[in-house]
């Protein structure tokens, strides 16, 4: 095994200063402000994963559960988000602007890009620390340079949460393959306004009639919903969705009767 000469010794223990520097200077920050429309620009680190012009994560998923985010209206312009835009997965489907500049590097344009999170950042090197997309983090530099802005590695940049907007679409609903009718997990996607649903609640059907009474799912992972009955769940099913701040949408009989686990359905609802 090859020794560690002092020139690298002396460059790792750099890199670890600026890094622990990082963080110890970001605990100033509240991180309550990332959840505010009108917190203004906040500063964060920014990195990115996966390939240089893709979506992050090889099956284009990630820890909130949403799938196909290579694909419009995500389009590849997502990120991991640590703890405080994660939110244990609160923060799913959160958007925010991004943008660095010229200070920050010569190849940042300083023009905002809208990002989506759709993952979780387990290495975090600041308060604030957004692991983009090989997409979303070139979407920041000057037009040609994204390559050298993505050769950069690790840069400052600003940040501030922003409506979502995703023309053209519904609310979406995504059941979890395995899924049966005692275990019904659920994404919901597409959500415009917060973005972020924190709340799901069903409505069951028994012989085709809604009961009228809803029951609470809770959060599995990411955001992912889950209601565990013994009694089986017969369609159609009604779901009733929460945004983080607290506008709600019904979306009646959106699950058919014979559902299946693995199968999207769109409804006719949007915030």
């Amino acid at each position: 095994m090859a020794g560690i000469t002092t020139t690298n010794a002396v460059a790792i223990v750099a890199v670890l200063s600026v890094l622990v520097a990082s963080v110890r200077s970001a605990e100033d920050y509240d991180t309550s402000l990332a959840k505010s429309y009108n917190s203004g620009w906040l500063p964060a680190k920014a990195t990115w994963y996966g390939a240089p012009t893709g979506a992050g994560p090889d099956d284009n998923g990630g820890a909130c559960g949403f799938k196909n985010v290579n694909k419009y209206p995500f389009s590849a312009m997502i990120s991991c988000g640590n703890e405080p835009l994660f939110q244990g997965g609160a923060g799913c489907g959160t958007c925010y602007q991004i943008r660095c500049v010229r200070d920050n590097n010569p190849a940042c344009s300083g023009q905002p890009r809208t990002v989506v999170i759709t993952d979780m950042n387990y290495y975090p090197v600041a308060r604030y620390h957004f692991d983009l997309s090989g997409t979303a983090f070139g979407a920041m530099a000057l037009g040609g340079q994204n390559d050298q802005l993505r050769h950069a590695g690790i840069i400052d940049m600003q940040f501030r949460r922003v409506p979502c907007n995703f023309p053209g679409m519904k609310v979406t609903f995504f059941i979890l393959p395995g899924a049966n009718p005692n275990y019904f997990p659920v994404v919901p996607a597409y959500a415009n306004r917060d973005g972020a649903v924190v709340k799901m609640d069903v409505m069951r059907s028994r012989n085709g009639r809604p009961t009228g009474s809803w029951e609470a799912m809770y959060r599995s992972w990411g955001t992912v919903f889950r209601l565990d009955t013994r009694e089986a769940l017969q369609g159609p099913l009604s779901l009733r969705i929460t945004s983080d701040s607290g506008m709600t949408r019904v979306a009646n009989n959106i699950i058919p009767y014979g559902w299946k686990g693995g199968s999207s359905y769109w409804s006719n609802v949007q915030f």
